[in-house]
């Protein structure tokens, strides 16, 4: 006599709203009890805007270019790339508990749900997007008191543009921690990530003044996606659109997404070619 089983009962809307919303809850919770997290995540943006910025008031002045109408203060000019710094720095620590939840069990007993494999990552993509939102609106409110302050309207109008640019930046996040077997090599892929992304971009500098002093560093610059991440928010802040800046960002989001999902198949992905403990699962 050979036993049977029921079909699996399909999953209805209700289900998939009740997933997302355990995974955001869990991330939101974990965020909220790491409140040295949520403070490194300010004290970085803070330090370059109060000292570094300040330092270069007076050195660097800012010509009149997009999206500003008039000649602007260094720390204003860097404070979009700040905010992309903090959703950069996030989408690495997201990619960190990552490596922490798979090395703990934790991600093995999520990727056994019924669930698709492509619906848990994106999941944890927004629940980490969540987060990083939230802590640049949280710096945006200690800059108010800087004199650092753009259209009513713009906090706003940058919501958009914060979401995607964390997006694309927390996926990237996921894709490299496909890659990371230990929270040892955490530190040393990580640094090797950040940094090159962060100085060769227009955050600090615009991209006319790099040309001047180093035209292969700005052909650099051109090709780097987190460039446009910045110039994205730039341009959302005062209300504008920046049409190169936005098919790069959603691009690069969409493509950094499908190779997580992708790496993170235990069939074809990069886990299951390097034996992590994920695959064996």
């Amino acid at each position: 006599m050979t036993a049977t089983f029921p079909p699996p009962r399909r999953l209805t809307p209700k289900a998939w709203l009740i997933c997302l919303k355990g995974i955001v809850w869990r991330e939101s919770l974990r965020f909220l009890h790491q409140r040295e997290r949520f403070v490194s995540a300010l004290v970085r943006p803070l330090v370059w805007l109060f000292i570094f910025a300040a330092g270069f008031r007076q050195v660097l002045g800012i010509s009149i270019i997009p999206p500003y109408d008039t000649y602007i203060l260094y720390d204003v000019y860097i404070t979009p790339g700040l905010m992309a710094m903090i959703q950069l720095f996030n989408g690495m620590q997201s990619s960190l508990s990552m490596v922490y939840d798979r090395e703990m069990g934790n991600m093995r007993v999520l990727l056994l749900s019924p669930f698709p494999r492509w619906f848990l990552l994106f999941g944890k993509l927004i629940a980490g997007t969540f987060v990083s939102v939230l802590q640049v609106y949280a710096y945006l409110a200690i800059a108010w008191f800087w004199d650092i302050r753009p259209p009513p309207l713009g906090y706003l109008t940058v919501l958009p543009a914060l979401i995607l640019v964390g997006l694309m930046l927390g996926a990237l996040g996921m894709l490299l921690s496909s890659l990371i077997r230990q929270l040892e090599n955490f530190a040393g892929v990580m640094n090797f990530v950040i940094f090159p992304m962060f100085f060769a971009s227009s955050a600090l500098y615009p991209l006319w003044r790099v040309r001047e002093g180093s035209p292969w560093l700005y052909l650099v610059c051109q090709f780097n996606p987190f460039t446009h991440a910045v110039e994205l928010i730039r341009f959302a802040l005062y209300g504008q659109l920046n049409g190169l800046a936005l098919a790069v960002t959603a691009g690069c989001a969409s493509l950094f997404m499908l190779a997580a999902i992708i790496a993170y198949d235990p069939s074809r992905g990069l886990m299951a070619l390097r034996g992590a403990p994920g695959a064996r699962a």
